[in-house]
C-alpha cells in the first residue's frame, strides 16, 4: 500500500486559500497571492525535496487546472516530474482533461482515494482545500507537509475547516525554520485519538 502526502501553505492563522497567484481564487478573498513574497531558497529547496519519489497526483478540479494551465508547458525538475505522473482529479463537474495522463475520479471520492494509494507508492496533494477536508475527514492520508508562514490574514478559507476528525499525528523531523519566518512541519498519521489529562493535578512522578 502507497502513502498519500498532502503538502499545505498556510498562514499563522491556518489560512491556506489561494497562496500562489491574485487569480487563484478571488472571491470574497483579497489576499491571493499571500505566499510569493515569503518565499526564499530555503523554502524553494524545502518543496521541490518534498516530491522527492513522488509518482502520481491528486488534485481538486481547482487546483488541477491551474496546475494544467502552467505546467505541462514547462521544462525542469517539477516540470518534467508533472508531466510524467498519473494526474488523478476529484470533482463533480466535467473538467478539461487535456492534460496528458489526467483521470477523473468517481463519484465514490474515499474508494476511489484507496484504490490509488493501492496502485501507487507515494501520491502526492498539493492544495486542493475541498479535497484535503475529505482526506482528513476519512484519515486518508499517511503525511502532511505544512508549510506555516509569518503572517494572519483574519479571512479565507482555512486548511481544517469542516474537515478535520480527532487525530494523532507524529512529527517527521524537527521543524525548520526558512530565512523570511516559514516554519516548515512533517507529520505522520498516528494511531489512536487524542488523549486527555489533568494540568492541575500533582506530579506523581515527584
Amino acid at each position: 500500500m502507497g502513502l498519500i502526502h498532502i503538502e499545505l501553505f498556510a498562514t499563522l492563522d491556518l489560512v491556506g486559500q489561494a497562496p500562489g497567484a491574485p487569480d487563484e481564487d478571488p472571491v470574497g478573498f483579497p489576499f491571493g497571492g499571500w505566499q510569493a513574497p515569503l518565499m526564499d531558497e530555503v523554502a524553494g529547496a524545502q518543496i521541490w525535496s518534498s516530491y522527492e519519489g513522488t509518482d502520481a497526483l491528486l488534485l481538486g478540479r481547482r487546483t488541477y487546472e491551474i496546475f494544467a494551465a502552467y505546467w505541462q508547458y514547462q521544462d525542469g525538475d517539477i516540470g518534467t516530474l508533472f508531466n510524467s505522473v498519473p494526474k488523478y482529479v476529484a470533482s463533480r463537474g466535467k473538467p478539461d482533461l487535456s492534460w496528458a495522463g489526467s483521470t477523473q475520479l468517481g463519484p465514490d471520492l474515499p474508494a476511489a482515494v484507496r484504490e490509488i494509494r493501492d496502485r501507487h507508492e507515494h501520491v502526492k496533494v498539493v492544495g486542493s482545500l475541498n479535497l484535503v477536508q475529505t482526506l482528513l475527514r476519512e484519515k486518508l492520508f499517511d503525511r502532511l507537509d505544512l508549510w506555516v508562514h509569518p503572517i494572519v490574514l483574519g479571512v479565507g478559507k482555512k486548511v481544517f475547516d469542516g474537515g478535520a476528525v480527532p487525530a494523532n499525528v507524529t512529527l517527521l523531523e524537527p521543524p525548520v525554520a526558512s530565512p523570511k519566518g516559514t516554519v516548515y512541519l512533517r507529520y505522520g498519521l498516528a494511531e489512536g485519538t487524542p488523549g486527555t489529562g489533568d494540568m492541575t493535578a500533582p506530579d506523581r512522578g515527584n
